[in-house]
């Protein structure tokens, strides 16, 4: 479903990301996990179209979406949630997520979170 293709990402001249491929298939769950500086990060922005690879390809599906700018990428339903920074602390983790495929309004994403996120009380 998605597939990582031999991704070199740079900051500048700083090599953060050499080489790296990884696939994750329809139904699996897939964790990155490293130290501080290892490129988890890094490779959630290139998956999201906000750092661009110079080699390599990010693939949903049968679709190269490596030259796709991020607000495009989003109609594909790839959307990043971030948390432990508190950007929108008066919201539940739901509505982040639907946030998220907000943009969407006519794409997958939106679709598929109609479908599979209902609103969770807020505590009081």
């Amino acid at each position: 479903m998605l597939r990582l293709e031999r991704i070199d990402a740079f900051y500048g001249d700083l090599q953060a990301l050499a080489d790296v491929s990884l696939e994750v298939r329809d139904g699996e769950i897939m964790a990155l996990v490293g130290a501080n500086a290892a490129g988890k990060s890094t490779t959630l922005r290139v998956i999201s179209g906000l750092v661009s690879p110079r080699r390599g390809r990010v693939v949903l599906g049968d679709e190269d979406l490596t030259e796709l700018p991020a607000h495009q990428r989003v109609d594909r339903g790839i959307v990043q949630v971030p948390e432990g920074r508190r950007l929108f602390p008066f919201m539940t983790v739901a509505e982040n997520l639907m946030l998220g495929a907000r943009r969407a309004s006519t794409g997958r994403a939106r679709a598929y979170a109609r479908a599979r996120v209902r609103p969770l009380s807020r505590p009081r």
